[in-house]
């Protein structure tokens, strides 16, 4: 049976307040366990959204995703940095299978350019930037999934105002996290700004990936298909 569609938008309501209230949760000292629990909120009700969505394997792939993405920002704070981020890897991974999945009939010169090029540059400056220079080589090779999450997320068919830039979001905000460890001071400022661009890339994909695999019923389905076509974290992220 098919969820009533003001339940998936009161999740996806509730995931926003979430994610943009938890940067309260950074002054207030909270015991870990409320402070990690209002950590995933945002993501989760992301998760929980695309499962009020999901119609096929394209659908569940994207919960896994979401699904991945929660635990990796529960676990940073749990289980420390490199748990966190296989976690994180993993969804990587699946979105990867996603987008390859729904890659994009034909690309033109510069959209085929930022892929390509996209890769190597992000693997090349997360190594550079840890101060700690014995962890290079593992951000380096977290960097790869990551970059190739974001490059096929930009070569898929889904929209690019959506998917494609919240994918770019998630990557630059990984890269605020490695040059924080290195030349980027430890501010409010610099979280703000990991957090903002984690959460909302997040929510970018998730809506963009979902609006394209259930296109609006009211709407031509030429139409719809050429729309599809285009197309702690807080203290520690």
């Amino acid at each position: 049976m098919s969820q009533p569609p003001a339940l998936s938008k009161w999740v996806l309501a509730a995931s926003v307040i979430a994610g943009v209230s938890y940067v309260a949760a950074w002054g207030l000292h909270l015991p870990p366990v409320i402070e990690l629990t209002w950590k995933g909120l945002g993501v989760g009700l992301l998760a929980l959204y695309a499962a009020l969505k999901a119609r096929s394997l394209d659908g569940w792939l994207l919960v896994a995703v979401m699904t991945f993405g929660t635990l990796g920002d529960v676990l940073l704070g749990a289980a420390g940095l490199t748990v966190g981020a296989v976690a994180f890897l993993i969804g990587h991974l699946i979105a990867i299978g996603l987008y390859v999945r729904n890659r994009r009939a034909t690309l033109s010169p510069s959209q085929l350019a930022l892929a390509v090029i996209l890769v190597p540059a992000t693997v090349t400056l997360a190594y550079l930037l840890p101060a700690d220079r014995a962890g290079a080589p593992g951000v380096a090779f977290y960097s790869l999934g990551l970059s190739l999450m974001a490059a096929t997320a930009w070569t898929s068919r889904f929209h690019r105002f959506r998917v494609g830039i919240g994918a770019l979001m998630f990557l630059v905000s990984d890269l605020l996290i490695f040059g924080r460890s290195g030349p980027l001071p430890d501010s409010f400022a610099v979280g703000l700004a990991i957090w903002g661009l984690y959460y909302f890339g997040q929510m970018l994909i998730c809506v963009g990936v979902t609006q394209a695999l259930n296109p609006s019923p009211l709407a031509g389905e030429g139409g719809l298909r050429s729309r599809s076509d285009e197309g702690s974290r807080g203290p520690v992220r």
